[in-house]
């Protein structure tokens, strides 16, 4: 069978449509909760004949663009160029990552794509598209579905394919609707190869594992499930990141706004960047589990003490030891990096988050804590990497490897 080689990485062009959805904040726990409660039967009845449930981990900072790119390239954001949804360039300009420019290497659907293998990318913040996108590869967006098309396939109109209008991006079924895009262009493109589908964590950040709107969800998610398995496609289903409180007993945030802190103790400071930012301050206010700072060498001796006495702090890492221990970018981070316990969260000043259009009680991700991922497929796992995935020690950015290169006959 042909092969495709990206980023040093072989990848076999399959026969048939291979599908891989990234669950945005889809801890492991929201599916083990679904399964022993019965609430994903078809999840359930995939597993029972075949199918594979691992668990794996994401990248540090365990956000959305750093592990949406490492899932689709492959490859850590050392490699790949993307540290966080947002970084303080070598320039100094505050810049969120949305754009292009920023990629150091081509996705695996960029590559198939170049050699004529029909591929999709579907997402459902728009954040993510044009990254996604980048390469030539057809790409579209639940946030701006309204009057988009897809030539690359024939279609005029994508609303017109679903057959529905698209939801607002906060809308708890807006996931859903990314999924259906999916559906109707398999259904629409049978030469449909590679298709990858990207969902928003909105729900996970308003609720916990067995709640309403999680039991919500995860149902609605079964049953697209059990219409892409419907169709014979390969599935592969894994997160960018997982999801934690981070508030008290009383429901009330609990953070430490690093810039407040050090400013009180008169440790200067030139930036605190929280790489978490980005335009959907309704799901986190900015905060998470993971901070850059940026400060003259003189000061972070200071800094380092200031801050290791705080409750709930875990890790400061100067900027070799980060680039390292989490395979990041050395020039896109900053010169002290730190992560927070499972119940903190870490901000830059008070005054600059907005915590009254949270969807609820501070739910959030960023640090190692969050880091825990499903690796989810309907085929089981043979080869050389059937004794990692039982060990638990691969990544999401493998999971495009397991899909193609990995996996035995169906069930």
């Amino acid at each position: 069978m042909k092969t495709i080689t990206v980023n040093d990485r072989p990848y076999t062009v399959p026969d048939h449509p291979v599908v891989v959805i990234t669950v945005d904040g889809g801890d492991p726990r929201y599916f083990h909760d679904a399964l022993d409660r019965g609430t994903m039967p078809r999840l359930r009845r995939m597993l029972d004949n075949g199918g594979e449930f691992g668990i794996g981990r994401s990248e540090i900072p365990s956000l959305t663009n750093p592990n949406n790119i490492s899932i689709v390239t492959g490859v850590s954001p050392a490699l790949h160029g993307i540290p966080g949804n947002y970084c303080r360039l070598p320039d100094g300009s505050l810049e969120l990552l949305n754009d292009p420019k920023y990629l150091r290497a081509p996705s695996i659907h960029a590559a198939f794509a170049a050699q004529e293998v029909p591929t999709l990318t579907v997402t459902t913040k728009d954040k993510l598209r044009l990254l996604l996108g980048h390469g030539g590869v057809p790409s579209v967006s639940v946030e701006r579905a309204a009057g988009s098309a897809l030539p690359r396939y024939g279609v005029s109109d994508v609303e017109q394919l679903v057959g529905a209008a698209a939801p607002d991006v906060y809308d708890p079924l807006a996931s859903h609707y990314a999924m259906r895009i999916g559906l109707a262009a398999l259904r629409h493109a049978p030469d449909l190869r590679l298709l990858y589908v990207s969902l928003t964590d909105r729900v996970q950040h308003a609720s916990a594992p067995g709640e309403e709107l999680s039991d919500l969800f995860l149902t609605e998610f079964d049953t697209l499930l059990g219409e892409y398995l419907d169709t014979g496609c390969t599935v592969a289903i894994t997160a960018d990141h997982g999801m934690n409180a981070k508030h008290d007993e009383h429901g009330d945030p609990r953070v430490h706004y690093l810039m407040d802190v050090l400013t009180e103790r008169r440790v200067p400071v030139d930036e605190v960047v929280l790489p978490i930012t980005d335009p959907y301050v309704r799901h986190h206010g900015a905060l998470g589990g993971f901070a850059w700072l940026h400060l003259a060498p003189e000061h972070r001796t200071a800094a380092r003490e200031v801050l290791a006495a705080l409750p709930g702090i875990e890790e400061i890492w100067d900027r070799a030891d980060a680039a390292t221990s989490y395979e990041l970018p050395a020039d896109r981070i900053g010169d002290l990096a730190v992560t927070a316990s499972a119940s903190t969260a870490l901000g830059r000043t008070a005054a600059d988050h907005d915590l009254s259009q949270l969807h609820g009680k501070l739910r959030s991700h960023g640090s190692r804590h969050e880091q825990f991922v499903p690796l989810i497929l309907n085929r089981p796992v043979r080869g050389p990497l059937a004794a990692r995935f039982a060990a638990g020690t691969l990544r999401n950015r493998d999971i495009h490897d397991l899909a193609l290169n990995h996996l035995g006959s169906f069930g």
